[in-house]
This record gives structure tokens, C-alpha cells and sequence, in this order.
């Protein structure tokens, strides 16, 4: 027996696809369509028989001895971190800052390792930004900076940039013109109308040259960009005519030092270019709820990430109250692992401090940490044993069906059992 679920959201990455249909065979995924090189095998690990795997120090337990462990290891700590939350839900999300209030502890989510450069240019200077539907309905000029969406998004410009119809675009592909920036060839700069290759560091000013090239000033950036004079004009004679332009950048451009100085620039470029056309900007989320999870925190708290309630009101300090530093640091003495995302991106002093304080994970049956928390709970995968909402790159709200719903407590229920332990 087979049953077909059709308009699955998947949430392996930020692009929270919500056309998925899912083939259930004797209460395993068999197949899904379309194909993504990313959500296949993510969905087949998800079939995984779902037993409920409390432990305690390495050792089995039952979910209230697991409660009561962790619950001692909250009232002694006097600095505590929760962490992760981009592969939770809203109800999660709220629950671990609820509980992060109570215990007057510091709160991080991913985007500390990820897009908190972009987060910070975008609090200087604004940014000019678009869902992705009406990248799909109206851009005719795609531009991807530092990004290879064919490997890190494998769906992305099928479904909302490149490919797709839309209302203005009513040819898809044919209609649009593809930019590729990136240092080196890759798998999107392959089907590129057009591909700069860019120096390494060349990022800044290859950037200015443009903002200067719209003011009708020509700077020589050869040198340091390898993009010749007639280069940077052409691309900017491409950009000004378009009807309706888009940017997305990714971690080539973020990571590198200064990352924030470099997304302000370039938001500034994509503000100019709105005195000739309508131009936008995005950043390539990775994480499936990466976005829900900066949400919730700033409608929570006021701050999307790295805050603090130490002194019983939230603060926000990048880099002072980040996961990573702080560990490194030794500014914390107990863990809570909302998920275990990006927990191989800490630097190395990071890492094995984790190794040596109290943790306490909470994460799906699939997830494979390379350390052995002090107390670990088998929680529910939104979008596939529980329902949920999850927030797509574009920080639009995609409902979360269950298409293997079993009765795994979810993130929410355990860090509410903890939350109700320790009282107010």
C-alpha cells in the first residue's frame, strides 16, 4: 500500500520548497518529485525508524530522569548559552527564549555563524528587498555575488529566479539574463549569460568601480579586481536598463574579513540603482529556518540574534554574547543545543569547550554529533513528524505538514517540561 502527500515543504535548505510531493510506502518516503540533490537523501534519512533516545550521560534514561538531570545542571549554572534553533519551528523558538529569560542566559541562533555580517550591514544602511515571488513574477536581470546555487540550492533557480514564468517574464530563461561574480568557475557560473571572475579580495573594489560607474566615473581596478575598464561599464550598462533587477549574495562575499563593510557596499550599489530601475537585494539563507529563527528572536526580543538576558532584560553584542566567542572564551558553563547545526563552523577553542561543559541536545533521530552531550532528547523533525511553520529566505512563512507523524515530543514539549521544572 502507497499513499501520495502532495505540497510537502521541505526544509533541507532556506528555500523551503512547498511543492514537494512525497510517495509513503509502508511508512517510509519511497520517492519525491521534483528531484533535488539535497532533499533526497534528507528525506530518505528521515524514513529512519523514530524510537524515542533519551540518555543521560551516554546512558539510557527515561525522558523525566533526563528532565530532572538537566534541570539540575540549569539551576547551577551561572552562565548558561542556548544555541541553534534554525532547524525548530515558531513554537520551539519561543519556548527556548521563554526558557532563556527564565534562566537569564544567553540566546544565539546560527546566523552568528552565517549571515551576521549581512544582518549588521543591513541595521547601518537599510536594504531594498523583494520576496522571492516577485523575483519569479518580475526580474529580468539575475545577479549572483560569492553564491553557487546550483550546489548550496539545487532548486533555486528552477523554482523562483532563473527558469521560472512569470507575470513580466513570460518566456522564463529566454526573458532573463544571468551575472555570475565569483572567484573561481562554478556549477551556476556554467549556465551564466555572462561570468566575471574575480580576484581574490577583489570584492570591495569591484563594488566601488560599479557605484562610481553610475555616477559616470571610470577608476582602473584591473589590478586588483582583474575586471578591465570596458568590463566594469558593461556590467554596468547591463544593471541600469533592466526593468526589474536582483542580487543575491552568499558566503563568498560574507566570509571574508570585513564581510560587513563589503555587504554595505554592495546594499549601497543596490540602493543607487534604484534612481534608474527597480533593483533588490537577498541573501542566501542556508539553513532550512535560519530566517524563523532570527524572526521570532527580534519580534521576542527586539534583536535577531546574539542577545543576552544576564541583567533580566535583553542586550545585543555580536560577537560578545555569540555562541562561538563566548564559548571560546569560557564566558559559558552550560549548553543547550537547540539542533546541532553549523556546530562544526565554532573555531577550534570553541569546539572543545563544548566537550567539557554540561550540554544538553535537542535534536532529531537522524543527527549525528561528533561529541557526547551530558543529556540528550530525540525530538520531533518539523516538517516531517509534527507540524510547524518555517521561514523561507525570504522570510515569508511556509506552513509545515507531518507526513510521518509519530508521537516524538517536539523541541517545544521538552524545553516547556524544563521550563515548568524549574518554576518561575
Amino acid at each position: 500500500m502507497f499513499e501520495t502527500i502532495a505540497n510537502v515543504a521541505c526544509t533541507r535548505c532556506a528555500c523551503v520548497c512547498d511543492d514537494v510531493t512525497l510517495t509513503i510506502r509502508d511508512g517510509r518516503i519511497d520517492q519525491i518529485a521534483p528531484g533535488c540533490s539535497l532533499a533526497e537523501p534528507w528525506f530518505a534519512e528521515q524514513s529512519r525508524l523514530c524510537e524515542e533516545l533519551v540518555s543521560v550521560d551516554g546512558q539510557p534514561a527515561s525522558r523525566e530522569a533526563a528532565i530532572a538531570r538537566a534541570v539540575d545542571i540549569l539551576r547551577t549554572a551561572k552562565s548558561p548559552l542556548i544555541y541553534g534553533l534554525s532547524r525548530s519551528s515558531t513554537p520551539g523558538q519561543r519556548a527556548a527564549i521563554a526558557l532563556a529569560d527564565r534562566l537569564r542566559a544567553m540566546i544565539d541562533t546560527t546566523a552568528s555563524e552565517g549571515h551576521a555580517p549581512s544582518i549588521l550591514a543591513l541595521q547601518q544602511v537599510g536594504e531594498s528587498t523583494c520576496s522571492l515571488g516577485e523575483v519569479r513574477n518580475r526580474a529580468d536581470l539575475v545577479m549572483y555575488w560569492g553564491s553557487n546555487p546550483a550546489v548550496s540550492h539545487p532548486r533555486h533557480m528552477s523554482r523562483y529566479s532563473v527558469e521560472p514564468t512569470g507575470h513580466q517574464i513570460p518566456n522564463g530563461r529566454s526573458d532573463r539574463r544571468l551575472v555570475v561574480i565569483d572567484v573561481k568557475e562554478t556549477e551556476t557560473a556554467a549556465v551564466a549569460d555572462e561570468f566575471l571572475p574575480l580576484r581574490e579580495g577583489g570584492d570591495l573594489d569591484a563594488i566601488l568601480a560599479l557605484r562610481a560607474e553610475l555616477q559616470g566615473q571610470h577608476l582602473d581596478v584591473e589590478a586588483t579586481t582583474g575586471w578591465s575598464r570596458e568590463q566594469v561599464s558593461r556590467l554596468a550598462d547591463h544593471l541600469k536598463p533592466c526593468r526589474y533587477g536582483i542580487v543575491f549574495f552568499g558566503y563568498g562575499l560574507v566570509h571574508q574579513p570585513n564581510g560587513h563593510l563589503l555587504v554595505e557596499q554592495l546594499l549601497r550599489l543596490v540602493t543607487e540603482l534604484n534612481a534608474f530601475t527597480r533593483f533588490a537585494a537577498r541573501r542566501m539563507r542556508v539553513v532550512g529556518d535560519v530566517s524563523g529563527a532570527d524572526s521570532v528572536l527580534a519580534w521576542q526580543t527586539g534583536y535577531p540574534f546574539s542577545v543576552s538576558f544576564a541583567r533580566g532584560f535583553p542586550r545585543y553584542s555580536p560577537g560578545e554574547f555569540s555562541a562561538g566567542p563566548a564559548l571560546a572564551r569560557h564566558d559559558v558553563d552550560a549548553v543547550i543545543l537547540v539542533g546541532s547545526e553549523r556546530l562544526e563552523t565554532f573555531p577550534p577553542a570553541a569546539q572543545e569547550r563544548l566537550r567539557n561543559v554540561p550540554t544538553i541536545l535537542l535534536d532529531g533521530p537522524t543527527a549525528t554529533p561528533d561529541f557526547e552531550p551530558t543529556v540528550r532528547f530525540t525530538t520531533a523533525t518539523y516538517g516531517i513528524h509534527h507540524r510547524g511553520t518555517a521561514y523561507r529566505m525570504d522570510e515569508v512563512p511556509i506552513p509545515l505538514a507531518a507526513p510521518l507523524a509519530n508521537d516524538l515530543p517536539t523541541d517545544a514539549d521538552i524545553l516547556r517540561a524544563i521550563h515548568a521544572e524549574l518554576g518561575e
